[in-house]
């Protein structure tokens, strides 16, 4: 099982436009982030999670050379702009639509945005085609499970996900996106190999978890290993370095773990 981060920014990206007030440091490439996405690897099963404005890029840096699954957490801009992109990985699939689960929310935003890319083949050859689904409590896969759980993001809820690979029975939890995770949503992740949660800034924010929450909801989990996603220009990789207890860390682009 591998996990993938594609982006680790927040919706701006680091550095940010028009701004010369980074708190980070952008001669450290660790700093500098696309907008938050992952990729997960459960046996020979690839799923997307989201794709940001950059994810052309992210899938040509990172060398993804497939995709069976596509799942949207909500449709804000950062998480969804990405999608047309989707449409080389449907020519890889003869022109077959590809899976795209999400929530009632996530679906309806897929369909005002890309009209033209809904149904079970492309319109025309190269074009996108996405066979939307709504995200079940539990998506059953050859290769595993994905369990899923509303968590809110201010006036809207996210999908928290955790994602278990069946022949090895390990488990990744990711939270992003949400200023709350729910007793539901822990209690499943508790005891985790990975946890990758929220962690926007060290200031409270109304919708994403702050540093110290997000370090509150991993005491809580337990997981083996903590990286913390979708971070502003305030966070800065070596200075969380010295100050995050063991065991968590800041994630960067392009950063893979196997487990």
């Amino acid at each position: 099982m591998e996990l993938i981060f594609l982006g680790t920014g927040t919706s701006q990206g680091v550095p940010v436009i028009a701004f010369d007030a980074h708190e980070c440091d952008l001669t450290n490439p660790k700093n500098w982030r696309t907008r938050t996405s992952i990729h997960v690897i459960m046996g020979e099963t690839r799923i997307q999670v989201d794709a940001a404005p950059e994810f052309r890029l992210q899938c040509v840096w990172n060398q993804i050379p497939s995709i069976d699954y596509f799942i949207l957490t909500h449709g804000h801009s950062d998480h969804i702009a990405g999608m047309d992109d989707l449409r080389r990985f449907c020519d890889l699939r003869d022109g077959l639509a590809l899976p795209v689960y999400s929530s009632e929310e996530g679906v309806g935003r897929v369909r005002e945005v890309f009209p033209y890319a809904i149904g079970d083949r492309p319109r025309y050859k190269g074009y996108p085609a996405f066979r939307l689904e709504l995200m079940p409590p539990r998506l059953e896969l050859p290769c595993g499970r994905v369990d899923s759980f509303p968590l809110p993001h201010g006036e809207i809820d996210v999908l928290g996900l955790v994602f278990e690979e069946r022949h090895s029975g390990n488990r990744i939890a990711y939270f992003t996106d949400c200023h709350e995770v729910s007793p539901e949503a822990r209690a499943r992740a508790r005891g985790a190999d990975l946890l990758v949660i929220d962690a926007l800034r060290p200031e409270p924010h109304p919708t994403h978890l702050s540093i110290p929450e997000a370090l509150e909801v991993a005491a809580d989990v337990g997981a083996a290993r903590t990286f913390f996603t979708h971070v502003t220009h305030r966070v800065d990789d070596e200075r969380m370095a010295r100050e995050l207890p063991r065991g968590i860390a800041v994630a960067w682009d392009g950063l893979r773990i196997e487990l």
